[in-house]
Parts: C-alpha cells; structure tokens; sequence
C-alpha cells in the first residue's frame, strides 16, 4: 500500500511538472506586471523603552521615503518552479534581478505606512512560472515586506507571493533572503526545482545552535528556562533552572545564546530592565508597532519608581492601605492625584504626548484612572455573595479547574485524610441525602488547591505572603447554579511535617464574627484560584506549553507545507510575549512575584504542575470527562452530557472546539488522503519527534503521547494546538481585568492568617468587616501594580487577528480550504448568536448571574481594547 501510494504521487509530480513545463513554453518573449507591498520602518518600530527615549529624544527617526526604496536600492530574482540549473545543484533557474519601479496607489495598501511599488519580470522560457523569488535589500534600513503579486502569468492568472516578513540590509544575511510563492506542498510533491531552496531555508530556520543571536536573525532554537535569576543580586535572586532535570522539568523556550552569568556559568546573564522589549525573538515573531506600544505602557508601569512614589500617601488615612472599598472604588470613579517625580517629569520630556497619555493614564487635571471593572459595573456589591463567588468556578476567569465529587474523603496524592467536620457540614446541607447518594447523583463539586499548593506552603509563609491551603466544597441546587457548603484551610504542623497538618473547616455564614470569618475563607480562596490561574492554568498551560510547538514548526514544517500553514496563524506573538514575560514578569523579583501569592515559589509550583500535564487532555471534552464534568453520551450535543446544564465556558467551549475540530478535520483531509500519507511525511515525522523529544523532551518517554501514525492523529493533535493557543487562552486570559481589576474579588495575594481569639486584630473581624479584609488581602500598591498588569493582559490591540480570519485572503492557493475555512468563520458567526440568544435566557443563572455580567468570554469577534470577550488565533498578550 504505501509503495502505492508513493509511485501515485511521484506519478502526479512528474506530470504537474511537465504541464508546467509546457504552459512555461507560452512565457517567451512578453513582459508581466507585478506590484510589491511594504512597510517602511517608522519612528514607532523601536524594539526597546530605552531606545525610544533615546531615538524620539535625539529625533533620530529614519527618514526613507517611497522614492528612496525604488531604483536599484531593492531587487528581485525570480527562481523558476519548472526548469532546474543542472549547474546549481538542480536548484530552480533564476531570473535577472529586477527593481522596484514607481509607487503606485493600490486598495493592497490597507494599513497605515504601507508603500506599494510596480514591477516588470521579463518573461523568459528557462525560468517559465515561478515558483519562489530572492530579495535583496540594498538600502541603509529595514522594510516590512508583505506582499508580491504577479498578473496575467500565463495559464496561471495571478500569482501570490505572501511574504509578511521583516527584510533586512543585505550585508545581514549570508544569503538574500527567498520567499515562496502560496502554493502548499506535502515535502514529496513539491517541484524538483523548489526542493533545495525547500531544504536550505529550513536549515536557516534551524541556524547552528551557537553564539548570541542577532535582533535581524530568524533562528529558532530552545533553551532551558535559565534566565529568570540574576546571581549578582544575591540569593533572593536566585530561581532554579526550569527545564532538563527529573526535578524541575519544564517545556523549552526559544534560545537568546545570551552569554553566561559571571557568578553561575549555568545561568544565562539578563537584559537591563528598560532593554526588556528588545530580548531576541526571531524577526518576524517580534510584536508589531501597535502591540509594542501597550507593552510598552506596562514596562514603565512595572518600574518600583513610578507607581511607589507616585501613588504614596494618596489617600487619607493609611499611606500603603485601603481603608474601606469606597478607597479601592476611587481608582476607577475619581482617579489618584499623582505627585510628579524626577522618573515621571524625565518620561514627560522625553516621550510623544500619545503615548504618555497610555503610560500614565491621567486625565487633564493629572489623576490616574483605570476603568470600572466590568463585575462591579452593573452592581457594586453583587461580587460579595456566596452565588457569584461559586458562579465565577463556571463562569469566571479560572473555569478549568472545578471539579465533580468522586468520592469522599477527597482524593489526595499527598494525605487521604479530611477534616470529619467537611462531612458533617456538607450532609447538613443534602435535603435528606447521604453523602454517598449525593455523589453518586454528581450533586457534589469541590474546587481543591491542596495537592497543587501544599508542597510549596511552608516556604510560601516565609515570605510576605501568608495564606492556606483550600478545599471548597458545594452543592448543585435545583436551579443549575451552585452553592458552597464548606472551606477547608488547612496549614504545616508549625513542628513538622511529621506531625501531620491543622485544618479548620468554616461554613457559610452572612452576620457577625462567623460572617466575616467566611468572607475571609473565601478570600483566601480567590487567592489560592488568583495564584493557580496566573502561573498553571494561564502561563504553563497555554503560554510555556506552546512555545516549543512554535520552534519545531518553524524548523522543520517549510512555509510550503499545509500543517505550517495551518497552524502559523495561532502561534503569532506567542515567542514576543513571552520573551517579555521571562524579563519582566516572571523572573526573580518581577511583577507576577510581586503581585500573587506564591512569590519566590511561583515558577516552581508550576514546574510540579507540569509534572502531571497531558498533552491528549488538553482537549475539551478530554478535560472536561477528566474533571467529571461531563459523560460521554452520543445522544447529547457534541457527544457529551455536562454534569452541569448551565456550565457557560463548557456549553460555549464545546461550541468553538467542535468547529475548530470539523475545519481541521476538512482542511487535513484535503491534503492527506490516507494514513499512509501522514506516516511517509517526512517533514511532519521530524516535526513530531522533535517536539516530544526536545521542545517537551522531559516529557518524551511519556506513554500517552500520540504516534502521529494516522489521519485522525493528526487531526485531534492540531486540534489540541489551535483550541489551546485561540479559545481556551481567550477564555482564561481576556477576563482578567473584568473580574480581577477589582481586586476584593479576586485577590491575588493575602498578607496574614487568620487572627488568634483575644487578639485586637480578631476584634477588628466584628468592629469593622471591610478594613479586616482589606488588611488581610493585597496591600494598596501591589493592586495598582496588579490592576495595571491585568489591564495590559486583558486588552485587545488594534491589529488584532480573531479566530476565523486570516491577515491576507490569499494565504493558500487551494480553493477547498478557502471554502473549507469560509465555512468555519460561519460556523463562528452562529455561536456567536447563540451565545447571544444564551445570555438573554433568564432561565440559565450561570451566564449572568447577580453581577448582571453576560458570560462573553468564548464570542470569538471583539472590538478593541478591554471588552471582556474576541478569541485571537494566537497568544497574542
């Protein structure tokens, strides 16, 4: 079978060859028209704070016009996709350089700053149609190339060239720079002429693994997480290598070859806080000019220097503290007065008033502002009730996590035992049921951080941060919402972990001292979630997780190939992102640090959490049948029965991943028409095996990894891909400023355990409920800092490219994919209704609950900016 299928295709690319050769006879003698479109550098495309300020102060702006690109300053070599150069290795003829000619006006220009020029290709019988040009660039500065179109080829039409690439001076490169034409090969049926220039451009891809990659370089290449510590500073400094060891294992992020630390040769030396926007990435995965600049907001907000001084002593009472919500509720109704410092007057001077419009947010009169939260919009005090804090397990920004009951005492890799009082507490509240028969009828839910968090807990209290382990149990009432019945805080033995644990169990109460010691297990909670969603849910796995599928695809899929071109759109900005979080994020003593509750510890815990990740249960209804969430039942939509009806994120979930999955499923189908056909792939077979055995080789003996030796392997694996890298980052990620921004509901930090009886700070629980809490959660300028961060993560840019679009319409040649990906954007069109006609249905609690806050966050378009709903393809913030 598979020799027959080998001869068939060998057979099929010898005859496209030879019509190509014949429709090659018709080209001597005439001229085609072309037309080239490019971006020039802009003063905006700087890759760094630093050289902002420096190049905007100096005015030091590249001055190339449209004129200045024309002439001999730009060529083009056409490489011939019919006739080989039995001199050059059978590589495809090429063509006489050719130059771009006059600008021209053209609807192609669809973005600011876009030039389009014309151009002449000779026609010429030994190149015939081509298949792929060389560029060469020899002007002083960079261009964004975009796109090269061909007209009126004979028996072709026209021919796209779609190039979105940045093309730097020619001395830059050892080789000018090629780009092919949007056709999509499998490797065995590409035209004889393109295979060596197929072959050479992915070893350029891959570079040679050495020396310190350059901000033009295109190389991609992994590296163990070592660059989040910085020995100079000292032992508070200090994190473990993340990645290459039974202990720490961890996915591979992309290679800087930054040179080593003088303290530690293991440990890969830092970029300068205000040099953090320019770590290397490849070109091309590099933020554009309109993301840079949110990113760019937050890099100066990051610096202790302006929100410290600038914010201190703002409020009344207690420089540092929230006296009382009305404090917290200033940040959004009236804005801080901000006090100007040396920093903010040095910024003010140096940087264009748009933007430090963005950096500061202030109005005229000088006071920083952010914008209401959407969950305190509506209603101010609706966040506090026992019903939203267990509808956001469902609806909120953490949905992933809850799980159905299985069995009682919980289960626990690390201690079997519970506290006896969760089982008088929660048969309190069956109606007459036993615990037994409530299980087993899958009324019983519990939210559990105590396997995730316990390990980590003593070190954790030695830090700032002081806080429990929890356990939250509920209930499934008769309306489809959810109520909770008990939380467990459970502690280390101060004496030792051989002396076992405390636990105190504390059940719902709305008045008095049992009142507000409820409000604080919850609080401590929505730490615990706050934590778990930042660094597990949220950076491991869908952030750190993905990043090793964009370098193997970049390495060993070509651009020709239809899985790169399927999967390319969802891996943009993912690398630039996170490079920026590995400098100011998540590093030693960086913003995720300073602003959840793990601290020091974060990056371990999630280190453990990647432990226990499995690549085949990242796909919904995997996750959701793991979590007991769901059943399998092929009388039910999408072949599941949710445990719970009203389940927004899962009912929407399923929605996006069922379409997801049915275009995946036309798409591979159009290009492989067997197993056979995945197996003798050899590109595809490369790219798989090095994605287990080095982007998640810690991971590489793993029994549950697929085979990639089927069609529907292939299938359910880019699936996985796509729903991770668009919905599911969406549906954890935009919703951060919406319910985090007000920082009593979701708090990312708590400062002090419960206060001892007879204390004057347990006094303060029944004297004054509010300011007990305040003093218990994150303090006054780590939630500016934590507003601000979430603010930047939860904001759709401009350039944003949403679920079921594509940047340019002539992405592939093949015309059943185009309709095949038309008909997903449909698809996307009807959930989008549907969700809407869900939202207005009183009936389903879930959606909207007390906070009259419509569940969004899986409606795949958006508007920009903060909007609590859009998928981009990508991780993209």
């Amino acid at each position: 079978m598979a020799d027959a299928t080998t001869t068939k295709s060998v057979a099929s690319n010898e005859n496209g060859n030879k019509k190509m050769r014949c429709e090659a006879e018709e080209l001597e003698g005439g001229r085609i028209r072309g037309q080239v479109v490019l971006r020039k550098k802009k003063a905006t495309d700087f890759t760094s704070f630093a050289s902002t300020i420096v190049e905007v102060g100096r005015g030091l702006v590249d001055k190339v016009t449209g004129h200045e690109l024309g002439g001999k300053d730009v060529s083009v070599q056409f490489i011939s996709a019919v006739n080989a150069d039995h001199g050059n290795e059978l590589q495809g003829k090429l063509g006489n350089p050719v130059h771009l000619e006059d600008p021209v006006k053209t609807s192609a220009c669809s973005t600011p700053g876009e030039l389009a020029f014309s151009l002449t290709h000779h026609l010429d019988r030994e190149i015939g149609v081509p298949g792929a040009f060389l560029i060469r660039n020899n002007h002083h500065s960079e261009f964004f190339l975009k796109t090269v179109t061909l007209e009126d080829v004979p028996g072709h039409g026209q021919i796209h060239f779609v190039c979105n690439s940045w093309v730097y001076p020619a001395h830059c490169y050892a080789k000018d720079r090629i780009f092919f034409a949007n056709k999509t090969y499998l490797p065995s049926e590409t035209p004889a002429p393109l295979n060596k220039y197929r072959e050479e451009e992915l070893e350029n891809l891959r570079g040679d693994g050495t020396g310190e990659r350059k901000e033009w370089e295109r190389v991609y290449d992994y590296a163990y997480y070592n660059d989040l510590s910085e020995p100079q500073k000292g032992p508070n400094y200090v994190r473990p290598i993340l990645g290459g060891s039974t202990d720490h294992p961890y996915p591979r992020r992309g290679r800087t070859g930054r040179p080593p630390t003088k303290e530690d040769p293991d440990v890969e030396s830092r970029l300068p806080i205000l040099l953090s926007l320019s770590i290397y990435v490849p070109r091309d995965e590099r933020f554009s000019h309109i993301k840079f600049s949110d990113l760019l907001a937050f890099a100066v907000k990051s610096v202790a220097h302006f929100l410290i001084p600038a914010a201190e002593g703002q409020f009344d009472r207690t420089p540092r503290e929230f006296d009382n919500f009305q404090e917290i509720l200033k940040v959004y109704e009236g804005g801080i007065k901000l006090q100007k410092n040396q920093f903010i007057e040095s910024i003010m001077e140096s940087v264009p008033s748009e933007m430090l419009r963005e950096l500061l947010r202030t109005d005229s009169d000088g006071f920083l502002k952010f914008p209401t939260p959407q969950v305190i919009k509506e209603d101010k005090s609706a966040w506090s009730t026992d019903e939203e804090f267990a509808r956001e397990m469902l609806a909120g920004v953490d949905p992933v996590l809850i799980c159905c009951l299985q069995e009682f005492p919980c289960k626990s890799k690390l201690n079997p035992e519970n506290n006896p009082d969760m089982r008088v507490y929660i048969e309190e509240n069956l109606s007459g049921r036993t615990l037994d028969e409530a299980i087993k009828e899958k009324k019983l839910f519990i939210l559990d951080h105590y396997d995730t968090l316990m390990p980590f807990l003593r070190g954790i209290n030695t830090t700032s941060t002081k806080t429990y382990a929890t356990r939250t149990l509920l209930c499934l009432k008769e309306d489809g919402t959810l109520k909770p019945l008990a939380i467990e805080l459970i502690l280390p033995h101060p004496d030792g972990d051989e002396f076992g644990e405390i636990s105190e169990v504390y059940k719902p109460a709305k008045d008095g001292i049992e009142g507000t010691l409820w409000d604080l297990a919850k609080a401590y909670v929505s730490v615990n979630d706050s934590g778990y969603h930042q660094l597990i849910s949220h950076w491991l796995k869908t952030h750190a997780i993905i990043e090793p599928f964009i370098i193997a695809t970049n390495r060993q899929l070509s651009v020709l190939h239809p899985i790169h071109k399927l999967l390319h759109p969802h891996f943009r900005d993912t690398m630039s992102i996170n490079g920026f979080a590995r400098q100011i994020l998540i590093s030693a003593g960086g913003a995720l640090e300073m602003t959840v509750f793990p601290a020091k510890f974060s990056l371990e815990m999630s280190c453990a959490a990647y432990k226990d990740w499995v690549f085949p249960e990242q796909a919904l209804p995997a996750d959701l049948i793991k979590r007991g969430m769901a059943v399998e039942d092929a009388n039910s939509r999408h072949g599941l029965r949710l445990v719970i009806e009203d389940y927004p994120f899962a009912v929407d979930g399923l929605e996006i991943w069922s379409a997801i999955e049915t275009w995946v499923r036309d798409y591979c189908s159009f290009y492989y028409k067997n197993d056979e056909m995945v197996q003798e792939d050899t590109e595809l077979q490369s790219w798989w095996k090095e994605l287990r055995e080095v982007g998640h080789g810690d991971l590489k003996d793993k029994p549950w990894w697929p085979k990639m030796q089927s069609l529907d392997e292939l299938i359910q694996t880019c699936t996985i891909i796509i729903w991770v890298a668009s919905a599911l980052h969406a549906a954890i990620n935009f919703g951060q400023y919406p319910f985090g921004g007000y920082p009593p509901n979701r708090p990312a930090m708590s400062r002090r355990l419960i206060p001892e009886e007879g204390t004057p700070e347990y006094e303060e629980l029944q004297t004054n409920r509010e300011k007990a809490l305040l003093k218990t959660i994150t303090p006054q300028i780590l939630s500016l800092l934590g507003i601000s961060l979430v603010e930047i993560l939860s904001k759709h840019s401009p350039d944003e490219v949403y679920l079921g679009q594509r940047d340019t319409a002539e992405w592939t040649s093949d015309e059943a994919p185009l309709q095949a990906f038309e008909k997903f954007g449909k698809r996307l069109e009807e959930i989008e209704q549907r969700i809407t006609d869900m939202n207005s249905d009183e009936r389903l609690r879930n959606r909207a609950g007390l906070v009259r806050m419509p569940y969004t966050l899986l409606y795949p378009s958006s508007e920009v900016g903060l909007t609590g709903k859009g998928i981009p393809n990508s991780i993209s913030i």
